[in-house]
């Protein structure tokens, strides 16, 4: 299973991006997707989860100005985010959980794509 992420780039404050993410590989089932985001210096954190039936769980600091969604035939999620601010700045990573396989159970991360937020 490989995790393709996409729709990174560079923002001015308060402008728009759309981060997109597709798991490929031999998949029956995906439990939760989410991204989290590395900022240089600090931890890497959860931004926004999304499990297969819908319930979404987001950080306090994203909320109100980030959506996350997925495609649950395609294997996708995609988070988009308004209102960006400078300290928004950080990589983002595509994550999933739970993901079936022919064997077994396991977590997957996409590599990284770079959100910069600056004027």
């Amino acid at each position: 299973v490989q995790l393709q992420a996409s729709g990174g780039g560079l923002v001015q404050p308060g402008g728009s991006l759309r981060l997109s993410c597709a798991a490929s590989g031999i998949i029956f089932s995906i439990g939760v997707m989410g991204w989290y985001r590395q900022a240089p210096g600090k931890q890497r954190e959860l931004v926004a989860s999304i499990t297969s039936g819908s319930s979404t769980n987001y950080v306090d600091s994203v909320k109100g100005r980030f959506t996350i969604s997925r495609d649950n035939a395609k294997n996708t999620v995609d988070l988009q985010m308004n209102g960006l601010k400078p300290e928004d700045t950080a990589v983002y990573y595509c994550n999933t959980k739970l993901v079936r396989t022919t064997t077994g159970w396991h977590d997957y991360w996409g590599q990284g794509t770079q959100v910069t937020v600056s004027s």
